[in-house]
């Protein structure tokens, strides 16, 4: 089945069950999926999928950080709960120890040893850990691991 048909069947149910919050997102991710879907010009691979997806989970966990600097606290639960949503649609994400592993198997492949390496490890790691894990732990992950 494929995210849009997904989205559309979430949507019919969040409709039935006059769930408001899961609606504006469904429709939110239904309207990205779509203007992808025309911006490509065919049919969403799985891959560009989770791109969609993955960008629009980016946006509102930015915006919970941006919210909570600025001293806005009452707009972060309905931004927390829009994010469960989008996670539902997503792979698995993975653990820190998960990507840890990872990183490691990746860095004894490409024989990587210092901080040059980098550019290196991260073009290596992040095609294995596409969708599921977020480029911030990746990153952090690296750079703990290099030192």
């Amino acid at each position: 089945m494929s995210l849009l048909d997904s989205l559309n069947n979430d949507l019919k149910a969040a409709m039935k069950a006059h769930d408001k919050e899961t609606l504006s997102t469904v429709r939110m991710l239904k309207s990205a999926a779509t203007n992808e879907q025309i911006k490509v010009g065919h049919a969403l691979t799985s891959d560009e999928e989770i791109a969609v997806l993955s960008r629009e989970l980016k946006q509102r966990k930015d915006s919970v950080a941006e919210f909570s600097d600025a001293g806005r606290a009452d707009l972060v639960p309905s931004l927390e709960n829009e994010i469960k949503v989008v996670q539902r649609y997503l792979p698995k994400q993975l653990g820190e120890d998960e990507v840890k592993t990872i990183v490691q198997e990746t860095m004894q492949r490409v024989g990587a040893s210092s901080k040059a390496d980098f550019g290196k490890v991260m073009g290596a790691v992040m095609p294995q850990v596409k969708g599921q894990a977020d480029g911030k732990l990746v990153n952090s992950v690296v750079k703990s691991l290099l030192k």
